[in-house]
């Protein structure tokens, strides 16, 4: 029979303690009392949990924890500690778990992502500074404006590693361990593992301890699945039914798109019920408001595309709804893990067109189950359906420097500009006016593939770090 464990238990200082209480917790979520400890005996980790397992105090309370106990004098723009996460709102949402729990302590922490003013982040940084929560974009920009020291650095943390790898993240990453001290303590937690994630681990962590608390791409079986087999052309109309029939007060809705979220917000505003978007194209403080007003319950309805839904921590969420079945299976799993978090129940439901059977199957193959089939009740489906609009038209880019570098500073993809010499891929190669023999540089005119197949291997990341205690052997 296993004893109970309780905060108390896992040897964390009086203070977190405190504030743990505070926050109305008294027992650790199984990642959490396996991982606290590791964590705590100055190790690197590896942790593998579906989203919703409380991943995150998982880290961020040893952190703070560990940081007391070798208090520093912190300095201006050199932080003790990096946690990475691929997104805006994930990152704001660290940084407030270091508030809440750090609360009692005097570590001082900020977060930093794009998609808002440099300027305040920069005098943010010249003041001391413990815990730094960043997306890589970011930075990376306060890296290259000097205005940022990362010498400092004692714990990496890699958060939902698989998704900034989705992401296109792995440079910006290994442009960052580049700049980090060789001997800290790394810890790796990431929703998913796959074999990319495997040779991020292989490559950065020193003999690590390992924590998964369930089968990995799994889904929780507090969440209910249930799929809706509906045309394209009517899943606008069947979301307001589904919304009035039900009465649901609180669902967050995925897209696949951009451009569907804003229309679907749209529709369902016109059939009086208040929804908002929030994807990449949004402001930040656009996207700060809807998920204030979502959470609050003065917007019942949060259509989200999975960039900018990802990380996203609402306490209780009843509804998640598949609009459009995502093209990797695991972001599904990711998905409906917005529901049935800590304990609690949830339910889930896919709106599938024939043609996204496949994705469905492959669904139902990665999570080892068949998700039931239910007709909608008292639905019936407009003699009209309303017509695809097409999409915006793309705003023209202006055509950079020849190698110039242009930075994205948001938190969500970053299209990277060609290095020197490199061939733009939404550019056509230009024409030579005349042939000119002797000035044909084939290897120059190589594709980008075939380019890195005549360049030398290196090897995905430098030799690993020397991990803390193993300087004397």
């Amino acid at each position: 029979m296993s004893q109970e464990i309780h905060f108390a238990d896992l040897g964390l200082a009086q203070p977190l303690l405190r504030a743990i209480e505070d926050a109305g917790y008294t027992k650790p979520t199984p990642v959490q009392a396996q991982a606290i400890p590791l964590v705590l005996k100055g190790g690197d980790l590896l942790a593998g949990a579906q989203t919703g397992t409380g991943k995150t105090a998982g880290f961020t309370l040893p952190i703070l924890h560990l940081l007391s106990e070798k208090p520093l004098t912190p300095k201006a723009g050199r932080p003790r500690c990096l946690i990475l996460v691929p997104t805006r709102e994930l990152a704001a949402q660290v940084e407030e778990s270091v508030k809440t729990y750090g609360k009692y302590l005097k570590h001082s922490s900020m977060v930093m992502f794009g998609g808002v003013g440099i300027n305040p982040q920069i005098d943010r940084l010249r003041k001391p500074l413990d815990i730094l929560v960043a997306t890589p974009g970011r930075l990376l920009d306060h890296v290259g404006q000097k205005t940022l020291d990362l010498s400092g650095i004692e714990i990496l943390v890699l958060d939902e590693a698989d998704r900034m790898l989705d992401m296109g993240f792995i440079r910006d990453i290994k442009k960052i361990l580049a700049l980090l001290p060789t001997q800290r303590q790394n810890l790796l937690f990431s929703a998913t593992f796959s074999d990319e994630i495997k040779a991020l681990a292989d490559g950065l962590l020193h003999n690590p301890g390992f924590v998964e608390v369930a089968r990995r791409n799994t889904a929780s079986e507090l969440v209910t699945q249930t799929v809706h087999m509906v045309p394209q052309s009517h899943k606008r109309d069947l979301m307001s039914h589904l919304i009035k029939h039900h009465g649901w007060e609180q669902v967050l809705v995925f897209t696949r798109t951009k451009h569907g979220a804003n229309r679907l917000a749209e529709k369902l505003a016109k059939d009086g019920i208040p929804a908002a978007a929030i994807h990449g194209n949004k402001s930040q403080s656009a996207r700060t408001k809807a998920l204030a007003q979502f959470k609050d319950g003065s917007i019942p309805v949060l259509v989200a595309t999975d960039i900018a839904a990802r990380g996203l921590d609402i306490d209780q969420l009843p509804q998640v709804v598949n609009f459009e079945l995502p093209n990797v299976p695991e972001d599904y799993v990711h998905r409906i893990g917005r529901t049935g978090r800590a304990g609690a129940s949830g339910a889930a439901v896919s709106l599938v067109d024939h043609e996204e059977a496949k994705l469905l199957k492959d669904i139902e193959k990665l999570i080892k189950r068949e998700i039931p089939r239910v007709a909608v009740e008292g639905f019936v489906p407009p003699a009209k359906p309303e017509p695809e609009a097409p999409r915006p038209p793309r705003q023209p880019q202006q055509r950079r420097p020849q190698g110039g570098q242009s930075r994205n500073g948001g938190g969500g993809n970053r299209n990277h500009p060609p290095r020197q010499g490199q061939q733009n891929r939404n550019e056509q190669p230009r024409q030579p006016q005349k042939a000119k023999p002797q000035q044909e540089k084939p290897q120059k005119n190589l594709s980008e593939a075939a380019r890195h197949q005549a360049m030398p291997q290196t090897p995905l990341f430098a030799p690993k770090p020397i991990h803390r205690g193993q300087r004397h052997k």
